[in-house]
């Protein structure tokens, strides 16, 4: 497992973007798969983007196609999801969570279950 620390959150309107930022103070973050979830009260962690460890493959939820962009730089051990568009249903707890894998793994997952280390979550709120 590496530790890893959200930030970017806040506060913005409906239309606006913000830039989540994913990092690890650990070399060996370029080994894991990322991916970002998020949660609203009362509902489950739903997944919204992955990348694989070399950024070679990408993968989006439907509702945040042609909004979100993830993006990765192992240099600097980070991970960045670009919000654009944002919609008042954006609007949760947004969690940073890793896998390592195998450099041939180019898979995406999915379900919170097959991630082993996870951020404490950054909030984003959008007002209408």
């Amino acid at each position: 497992q590496v530790p890893l620390v959200e930030s970017g959150g806040g506060l913005v309107q409906a239309g606006g973007s913000l830039k989540l930022t994913c990092a690890s103070p650990r070399t060996a973050f370029k080994d894991y798969a990322v991916g970002w979830f998020r949660q609203t009260p009362g509902k489950e962690r739903e997944f919204v983007s992955g990348i694989s460890r070399n950024g070679g493959n990408t993968h989006y939820v439907e509702s945040v196609k042609g909004r979100f962009t993830i993006s990765r730089d192992n240099a600097k051990n980070t991970v960045v999801l670009q919000i654009d568009s944002l919609k008042s249903e954006d609007t949760a707890v947004y969690y940073c969570t890793a896998r390592r894998t195998i450099l041939t793994d180019q898979l995406i997952r999915t379900t919170a279950g097959e991630y082993a280390s996870w951020g404490q979550g950054t909030q984003v709120t959008v007002s209408s």
